[in-house]
């Protein structure tokens, strides 16, 4: 353990000043909460060390050694547990199921206590056609939405009531969609100013940046050119960009160019969406793109990236399938699929590489490597959880034959895992200090509407997985090295004020677990299961997990991105 630093001894005494003059009398009145005896991970890297974090009206008053004279309305002792800043999730699909579910069940248990959503597609800005879409592909979670703006869609989830905080880029397909609706062509120069008006509009509205999903329809019509635009709009108002590359197998390192260059001619801040080399043959790649980033980084380019802890991705049948046959929205998708010739050209290209699309079938190597997890359809959940290659087995037809058959009967994109990665490359992307943790999923419960389909595991897992297996078990690096990939490296990336940190002034965002026993216990086979290992759960002051259960308390708040 190490001296206090001084800067957070001067904030600690300069904190209880201004209590002792609060309280207009001869002693401070009680603050709301006083954690003692706590090992402080204060998410700058640094050793831990022992002392008290105070409470007060929602915002850290100081982290400190000691207390003395300081009294408190309620008094946690944390003895043998680390305290630490609230995780923060970089990439999460958490709006749908918080919209069901507002307490984020699977992500709190793990002591995530904000959600970043917004990987190519947003909730907003909205025109009728996108909302149209958006409700006809809605699955066993449905609600209204009645707004059309992204800060409209924050507000409302907020207003709901949620346990975690939540915050949003501004995705790049959503807003094409908005003037361009699913056509494949360029905008002309008035869509794109246009476009680059509603992403202003998104960023003084509080979106974090502009996020970008370039192998899905229409998200991958965009050019290079394009994108740079959208992103020197978000730049202007201190916004940045994150993006599921354009290719994470065959072109990764090609990919892995145009995001650095995009954020080499637009001066933001870029990171790569859950780092990966996808499929065999490419796993050698990974050093490669990982020796690419660090010479960014080196050149003054701030170019990080985010992981989640499997090797196995889970996206849809879509990402299996040409973009050119999905062209116009899920009902034309499914209009061509159902013309035989169409069809039989589909098939053909699902067993080859992708020539100018990136073929996760293909990269997974075999139709036993893709998994099916969700279905629309009352009439197709009994298959749930059986790979493609025992469905196609099942009806006597090709695994691309039952692909396609899924999209029509299903009219979605079918929720699906593919087996991609290598567990050395794993290891390897989680040892990198630019690397942050994301689920990738949604915040879920093993109840209700939750049980209508399966998902990865990593729902209930990517947090818990980094800090048991390959933090404590695996030293893929240090204890306070994952607290601050996991706190304030995500809010100084993102400029998220008073987020990740336990400074006096800190939104009052903490999480207490025991290092030596935090867990995942999700699989594949069983991934419904919560992981164990944190007790106490704070967000903006309340609690929302005591002893590893929920209270029921939905204090979460919409995190303004800089230009709010």
């Amino acid at each position: 353990m190490t001296t206090q630093p001084l800067r957070v001894r001067t904030a600690w005494v300069l904190a209880l000043a201004v209590g002792w003059l609060a309280g207009c009398q001869s002693a401070p009145r009680p603050i709301d909460l006083l954690i003692r005896d706590a090992t402080i991970y204060d998410g700058r890297g640094g050793e831990p060390y022992r002392g008290v974090v105070a409470v007060d009206k929602g915002l850290i008053v100081a982290a400190g050694p000691s207390a003395p004279g300081l009294r408190a309305t309620r008094t946690i002792d944390a003895h043998g547990l680390a305290v630490a800043p609230g995780f923060i999730n970089v990439l999460s699909w958490a709006a749908d199921s918080l919209f069901h579910d507002g307490r984020g069940m699977s992500d709190l248990k793990q002591g995530v206590t904000l959600e970043i959503f917004g990987e190519g597609d947003s909730y907003g800005p909205l025109t009728a056609l996108s909302r149209a879409e958006m409700l006809k592909t809605q699955g066993d979670i449905r609600y209204d939405i009645t707004w059309t703006s992204l800060g409209g869609f924050l507000d409302t989830l907020a207003n709901k009531g949620v346990s975690p905080n939540i915050a949003s880029f501004v995705g790049a397909a959503t807003v094409r969609i908005h003037e361009l609706g699913y056509e494949n062509r360029a905008p002309t120069a008035a869509e794109l100013a246009r476009m680059q008006d509603l992403v202003r509009a998104a960023m003084r509205e509080g979106a974090l940046g502009v996020g970008s999903a370039l192998i899905y329809a229409p998200g991958t019509y965009a050019r290079t050119d394009e994108l740079t635009a959208l992103v020197r709009a978000a730049g202007e108002y201190g916004g940045g960009y994150i993006s599921h590359i354009r290719s994470e197998g065959d072109r990764l390192l090609e990919a892995l160019d145009e995001l650095i260059g995009i954020a080499r001619a637009t001066g933001v801040h870029a990171e790569v969406h859950h780092l990966k080399a996808a499929g065999e043959a490419n796993w050698p790649k990974m050093r490669e793109a990982i020796a690419r980033i660090d010479a960014a980084r080196a050149a003054g380019l701030g170019i990080t990236a985010n992981m989640y802890t499997y090797t196995a991705g889970a996206t849809g049948l879509d990402a299996a399938m040409p973009p050119w046959v999905q062209e116009g929205g899920i009902d034309a998708w499914v209009g061509r699929l159902r013309d035989p010739a169409i069809a039989a050209r589909v098939a053909q290209e699902m067993r080859a590489p992708g020539k100018d699309w990136e073929n996760l079938y293909h990269a997974a190597g075999s139709a036993d490597r893709v998994l099916l997890i969700g279905f629309k359809s009352e009439q197709l959940k009994a298959l749930t959880g059986k790979t493609l290659a025992e469905v196609a087995r099942m009806r006597g037809v090709t695994p691309e034959e039952a692909a396609i058959s899924l999209v029509i009967e299903d009219h979605t994109r079918v929720s699906t895992a593919y087996f991609l990665m290598s567990e050395d490359n794993v290891r390897l992307g989680l040892s990198q200090p630019w690397v942050s943790i994301d689920s990738d999923e949604g915040a879920l419960a093993p109840e209700g509407a939750f049980l209508a389909s399966t998902n990865h595991p990593r729902a209930y897992g990517s947090f818990a997985r980094f800090l048991g297996k390959y933090v404590r078990d695996e030293k893929v690096t240090t204890l306070p090295d994952a607290i601050r990939r996991l706190t304030r490296l995500p809010a100084e990336n993102w400029k998220l004020r008073g987020r990740g940190c336990l400074d006096a002034g800190c939104h009052a965002d903490i999480v207490i677990f025991d290092p030596a026993t935090i867990a995942d216990h999700a699989t594949f086979a069983d991934p419904r299961r919560f992981a164990t290992g944190v007790v106490d759960v704070f967000v903006n002051g309340v609690q929302v997990i005591a002893d590893g259960e929920h209270t029921g308390a939905t204090p979460g708040q919409v995190v303004r991105g800089p230009g709010w």
